[in-house]
């Protein structure tokens, strides 16, 4: 389960760099990463922020690539690449946005 659901577009624009970068990593499990796309910010729509993070995934090296797969990955995955590991942080980004105005706070 990941710590930051629902927080909206907007909201993740606004947050603090460490709490951007801590969200994010809950996505990937790779700082470099999560930083990159932490600086980028703000982004326009959700498709924004999910082609840098596809981008950004292309160009972990196969190390970085290799960590990430063990820390986002809690089962065996045949064929563990940059092909799965964007299509699970994809799935983990969407669920940290949630509805484009986010979940209210309670």
């Amino acid at each position: 389960m990941l710590m930051h659901q629902g927080i909206g577009l907007d909201r993740f624009n606004e947050i603090t760099r460490a709490r951007a970068i801590h969200a994010l990593f809950e996505c990937c499990g790779n700082v470099t990463w999560a930083a990159k796309l932490a600086d980028s910010r703000p982004y326009a729509d959700s498709d924004a922020l999910l082609a840098k993070a596809d981008i950004e995934l292309l160009a972990l090296s196969q190390d970085d690539l290799d960590r990430a797969l063990e820390v986002v990955v809690h089962e065996h995955v045949s064929g563990g690449n940059v092909t799965v590991l964007a299509q699970i942080t994809r799935a983990r980004l969407t669920t940290m946005l949630g509805p484009s105005e986010g979940y209210p706070d309670y």
